[in-house]
């Protein structure tokens, strides 16, 4: 809640909250990540039964047009029944890993199936970003930072013309999630980076929102994984 005073009044203007959650665990390695694993399905329908359990409903829904967006989305919604159609956004699709990495190291690469390649693949991914942020690469099929940038920039400013006093559910990936995070806070691009590649599947990030800003409440929290029973469940690709 936040105080508005005019013409001698006072008028209390509820407070709302945007609830980011990045996907479940996808297909890392595989020839077609934008799947869901069948543990990244469990994480989404735990997320949504958790949040049903204390009685929590939301009043809009943005999600990317991604499928593991889509696949997420439709877990939380089978954990939590009742959950609106969502506002399908494109400015929330993730960047294309792929791409970044090859316009950094065109010649082939092993499939990342052991510890030292993963390492390797990330070490990599970072690189790219870091150049693709500045202006220095522009891996084929994608856009620029800014433009990449400006529709994360545009789904905020959505939520927050729009969606002041309502509990609204944001379902995307770690890339935008991130630069969400970097843009309500000024981060520069090495933290938003670093930021990125600690978001973990199905963690849950919250803004609070007002009609002027986005304030940062929480980051990467996984709540609903809590416990000996899920200990196996916290995943990061």
């Amino acid at each position: 809640m936040r105080q508005a005073q005019g013409r001698g009044l006072t008028t209390i203007v509820p407070m709302g909250t945007l609830y980011l959650v990045r996907h479940g665990q996808a297909s890392f390695g595989a020839d077609d990540y934008d799947r869901l694993s069948p543990l990244g399905q469990a994480q989404a329908e735990r997320l949504g039964s958790y949040w049903r359990e204390r009685g929590l409903r939301f009043d809009a829904v943005l999600c990317g047009t991604l499928h593991r967006h889509a696949q997420t989305l439709q877990g939380i919604r089978q954990g939590l029944p009742g959950t609106p159609e969502p506002l399908l956004t494109p400015g929330l699709n993730e960047y294309d890993s792929q791409a970044l990495i090859q316009a950094m190291h065109p010649a082939p690469l092993p499939r990342p199936d052991t510890p030292e390649l993963r390492r390797q693949h990330f070490r990599l991914l970072c690189d790219a970003l870091a150049q693709w942020m500045a202006g220095t690469i522009s891996p084929a099929g994608m856009p620029g930072w800014n433009d990449f940038a400006d529709g994360v920039h545009a789904a905020l400013a959505h939520v927050r013309s729009r969606h002041t006093g309502h509990n609204v559910l944001l379902v995307s990936s770690g890339g935008p999630i991130a630069t969400a995070v970097g843009q309500v806070l000024s981060t520069p691009p090495e933290v938003t980076i670093a930021l990125n590649m600690r978001i973990r599947n199905s963690a849950v990030t919250e803004f609070g929102i007002s009609p002027k800003r986005l304030m940062l409440q929480t980051f990467n929290t996984l709540p609903h994984l809590d416990g000996p029973a899920h200990a196996g469940w916290v995943t990061h690709a």
